[in-house]
């Protein structure tokens, strides 16, 4: 599995309504047959600022994620929200796993 970390930081007058779309872009992502996870979190002592925790079962579902209808419509009703560009980490998962250990 690859599990990206999105970093997002919002301008504080758009809290509210990033909290809203993003849900909703959650809301549908977890439907595709691709994605095993999608947690949109918020930080407790900065509420402007998210992180979306995105967790694929195979290396094509970034991709497949991006092109869908809900991806294009939360990425483009989010992109003047943003204090600054938002950025990303990909990692491996490591645990769970199939090897018995």
């Amino acid at each position: 599995m690859l599990v990206v970390h999105v970093f997002v930081h919002v301008k504080p007058e758009c809290v509210e309504a990033f909290r809203s779309a993003s849900v909703e872009n959650a809301r549908h992502s977890v439907q595709e047959p691709g994605i095993a996870r999608f947690d949109v979190i918020q930080q407790a002592d900065d509420p402007t600022r998210f992180v979306l925790v995105e967790v694929y079962r195979t290396a094509a579902a970034p991709a497949e994620h991006k092109a869908t209808a809900h991806y294009a419509a939360w990425r483009d009703a989010v992109a003047e929200m943003m204090a600054e560009s938002r950025s990303s980490i990909k990692y491996s998962d490591i645990f769970p796993d199939d090897s018995g250990w």
